[in-house]
């Protein structure tokens, strides 16, 4: 399964990228962000649980199931690039801002932020195309929630 996903992201085989992969590309990135301190805090987990299960209408086993798919995924995956490439074709333009509320949701959620966070949070919103502003927009609704 998670070669499949490997092969589908470097593009090593003929298949593309699925509805389901970005969906597992996103709850990935949003493990690596949570991850990304050093503190992958329960609060975290369960915020990362909630947007699965808002965003895709799963149920609370269903987003458990997804996310411990996505820790998998995440801790094997060489970079960030190859996440970001199927949200940015899965995810209109105008709706990545949204994205990144989401990610910066998880980032906030342990009421910390740590350099590594914002590094990351950096290049994921340059790498989904959204710009510095845009990221801090969203930061700032991710914070006001």
């Amino acid at each position: 399964m998670i070669k499949g996903l490997f092969d589908r992201l470097l593009g090593t085989t003929e298949d593309s990228p699925r509805d389901e992969d970005a969906r597992l590309a996103m709850i990935a990135v949003l493990v690596r962000i949570a991850r990304a301190d050093h503190d992958y805090a329960e609060v975290e987990k369960l915020r990362i649980d909630a947007i699965s299960q808002a965003r895709y209408g799963l149920d609370k086993s269903a987003a458990m199931a997804l996310r411990a798919e996505a820790e998998l995924l995440e801790a094997e995956a060489p970079d960030t690039v190859r996440f970001t490439r199927v949200i940015k074709e899965a995810v209109p333009y105008d709706e990545r801002q949204a994205v990144l509320q989401t990610m910066w949701s998880v980032v906030l959620a342990d009421n910390t932020r740590d350099t590594h966070e914002d590094v990351l949070m950096r290049m994921v919103a340059n790498l989904l195309g959204v710009s510095d502003r845009d990221s801090a927009l969203a930061r700032q609704q991710a914070a006001s929630q």
